[in-house]
């Protein structure tokens, strides 16, 4: 054909646009083609938000409770990481991104049940449908064992069960529609990159809602027990530092270099906020102390999370020195001016971190501050418009859903707290029959 075309003397630049019509495939068949190294990364940061669940939480929420109950502890995020995802491949996945049809923008619908009409050549965008799903799953899974940390030392097992079951549906699945789903937050165009919103202020709100109904541990706020073990904590803590690269680098959805930034710009703000917690306590105590340093990785981590993928290394920076100070502080007020046994200060460092970079993104996107910008048409007004109505409309669908559950829950295991000898005796024995430390 080339040749037909340069015996008509047609312009080289003519034959230069043709040779790349033919060579490039037609853009709609592109956006469906499997693309092998994004299926790669997607794959690997599945792996890497499980390894955060299991063994980082765990190992991390473990060591912050009392010798007697870490078994306990270990117990509830594994039996949750269980069951939330036989709970995602029955219904949460469906309900969270599937169409609910209509004008609905509230839930999905029930099309993908059991994962119905997914099969190995289904693709969502570049990267298999069922990677999709499974990569989705690693935060349906992480996020209700995140409110373990609320309540540890005092609930009965079951209602850990029935409590997680049932917030998957009513309020994480919802939610998730909301933002990431196509849902009526998406179309007003929220900016919640990695779970802000989904992951931390719904877990940070529902634990708070628990912790009330569930009262205080024995012996709160003046005499209780300090971590039984520090160095598993720090461990945990650096399993959930690197887990967390596939939590908001995963969130790309593509092996690029907006991915990358978001690696890049979730190390920074890790790092700001431990020193930042660190340098706090160092000067209020007189010693800085391993744990403190390692809460506030988390509370970093927690508040890049939502601006992950919008902001630069300047904008990690600042978001890094907001958590150190603002959640450090919240821990305070939750516990001393609140007076809630928020045990392991779900609230305090995700709820509030999870809230606060939610807010600050509409803001620390912009090119002032090395970000990628606002969506189109926006202003930092309007955007923060926008946040602020996602996060109250997540906040009070958390709380009330959750008091909700809560209620049911209490009627169904004859109340959610266990007595108080079996709390004074310990929940490995009592609950699991067994203990974690021998010395026979």
């Amino acid at each position: 054909m080339f040749t037909c075309l340069r015996r008509l003397a047609v312009p080289a630049f003519v034959l230069a646009a043709v040779s790349l019509t033919l060579l490039m495939p037609d853009a709609a068949h592109a956006a469906d083609q499997l693309n092998s190294g994004d299926t790669a990364w997607i794959i690997t940061a599945t792996a890497l938000v499980l390894f955060m669940t299991l063994p980082g939480l765990a190992l991390f929420y473990g060591g912050l409770v009392r010798s007697r109950n870490v078994l306990s502890v270990l117990m509830h995020c594994v039996a949750v990481a269980c069951l939330m995802s036989v709970l995602w491949l029955i219904i949460g996945y469906s309900l969270a991104f599937t169409d609910g049809g209509g004008a609905n923008k509230i839930i999905g619908g029930l099309d993908r049940m059991f994962l119905a009409g997914v099969g190995a050549d289904t693709l969502s965008g570049t990267i298999p449908e069922n990677v999709f799903f499974s990569f989705q799953m690693t935060f349906a899974v992480i996020t209700p064992a995140l409110m373990v940390g609320a309540y540890v030392e005092r609930i009965k097992f079951s209602a850990v069960l029935w409590i997680s079951a049932l917030w998957l549906i009513a309020v994480y699945a919802p939610v998730t529609h909301w933002v990431w789903g196509g849902g009526w937050l998406a179309d007003m165009g929220v900016m919640d990159f990695a779970g802000g919103l989904v992951v931390h202020a719904t877990a940070g709100v529902s634990s708070l809602v628990i912790v009330k109904a569930l009262g205080a541990r024995q012996g709160f706020p003046n005499d209780v027990a300090p971590p039984h073990n520090p160095g598993m904590v720090a461990m945990g803590a650096c399993m959930l530092w690197v887990g967390w690269f596939g939590f908001n680098g995963g969130s790309q959805l593509a092996a690029d270099g907006g991915a990358g930034m978001a690696l890049t710009v979730t190390h920074i703000a890790a790092a700001t906020a431990s020193l930042v917690w660190m340098f706090i306590e160092w000067r209020a105590y007189g010693k800085p102390s391993l744990v403190g340093m390692v809460t506030g990785t988390i509370a970093g981590l927690a508040t890049i999370t939502p601006a992950s993928g919008f902001v630069g290394p300047l904008g990690a920076l600042i978001i890094g020195v907001a958590a150190g100070v603002i959640c450090y502080k919240m821990v305070q007020v939750v516990k001393q001016a609140w007076n809630l046994d928020d045990s392991l200060d779900v609230f305090a460092v995700h709820g509030v971190g999870g809230s606060l970079g939610t807010l600050l993104v509409a803001v620390l996107c912009t090119p002032a501050f090395g970000g990628l910008g606002l969506p189109e048409g926006a202003t930092v007004g309007s955007a923060l418009g926008v946040q602020a109505t996602g996060l109250v409309a997540t906040v009070v669908w958390s709380a009330i859903v959750s008091l909700i559950i809560v209620k049911i829950v209490g009627g169904i295991t004859g109340g959610i707290r266990v007595t108080e000898d079996d709390e004074l005796e310990g929940l490995d024995i009592t609950n699991h029959g067994e203990t974690a430390y021998r010395l026979d």
